[in-house]
């Protein structure tokens, strides 16, 4: 059909995507052909067995996506082929495991879900006032940052929790198209030593090197400053392409973590990054801060 011309076009992603934006993608266009046939959720509830809040869901990318489903579905919605089984495909890839579960053992499943989004968003914006952000951590640096905030951690702990921190910057530092972050610190991170002298310098070292690089940019809110628009603690906003409809606002906390979905918030959080960006030092004098103080060490 003519109307589903767009929808083909839109079948296919970077080889590279996860599968929580497979899943949000498949979500969305499952629900434009719906809609594209004038049909209501009711009725392909009714029609497929499946109850309405299940296909919400579905739809939403809030849940797996179970291929019978989607060949269901597709079956109601009068999808043929090839186009019925490249939409069953994405749902067999929306199923698979990410790099990430390699290391579910050493976390919680809150963060699970962060470090999934996390490496599918196309930027972050990231505001941290107590520590170096953990995309720009050093191994030293966050394995004495885990051992003082975890004491109770194992050798073996400790090493897992450092290579997941390690394998989370990947995507920073691949060649074709690289996650785009923005990390606002306050001046504190800088002058609150974590390991051995040696250690954080090198750090920050390390703070100087990113924040030469296209693709990241670090600016210092400093003391001079004075009050802020993200007083009240740290936060990450992830954005993703804008045709997914999925911008997303974390808050962590000791013992869990909050997600913000709705435009609203996420609108909010915008304007106040947008803000503390403008109040910050500018990258190229955050770069000079952080190699004189380097030097200092």
């Amino acid at each position: 059909m003519a109307e589903d011309h767009g929808i083909e076009q839109d079948l296919v992603l970077e080889e590279d995507a996860g599968p929580n934006l497979r899943r949000r993608h498949l979500g969305r266009l499952l629900r434009e052909i719906r809609q594209s046939r004038g049909r209501s959720l009711k009725e392909a509830a009714t029609w497929s067995g499946l109850r309405e809040g299940t296909i919400s869901k579905m739809e939403n990318g809030k849940q797996a996506i179970m291929p019978r489903n989607v060949r269901l579905l597709c079956q109601f919605y009068d999808v043929g082929s090839p186009r019925s089984d490249l939409l069953v495909r994405l749902a067999d890839e929306a199923n698979q495991r990410g790099w990430w579960d390699f290391y579910s053992d050493t976390m919680p499943d809150w963060f699970e879900q962060f470090v999934g989004l996390e490496s599918d968003a196309t930027e972050l914006w990231n505001y941290n006032p107590s520590v170096v952000d953990g995309l720009l951590q050093t191994p030293d640096y966050a394995e004495a940052l885990i051992e003082a905030s975890l004491p109770q951690s194992t050798d073996a702990d400790l090493r897992r929790s450092v290579e997941l921190r390690t394998a989370r910057q990947s995507r920073l530092n691949r060649d074709t198209h690289p996650t785009q972050l923005h990390v606002v610190l306050d001046e504190a991170v800088l002058h609150r030593v974590i390991g051995s002298a040696d250690a954080m310098r090198d750090q920050l070292e390390r703070l100087a090197e990113m924040g030469s690089r296209p693709n990241i940019t670090i600016q210092l809110m400093p003391f001079m400053a004075r009050a802020h628009p993200a007083m009240k603690g740290p936060f990450s906003l992830l954005r993703f392409p804008e045709t997914l409809d999925m911008d997303a606002v974390y808050l962590e906390n000791e013992r869990g973590a909050i997600w913000l979905e709705r435009p609203a918030d996420v609108e909010h959080y915008t304007t106040v990054f947008r803000a503390m960006r403008k109040q910050a030092l500018s990258p190229e004098e955050t770069r000079d801060r952080v190699v004189n103080l380097a030097k200092s060490l």
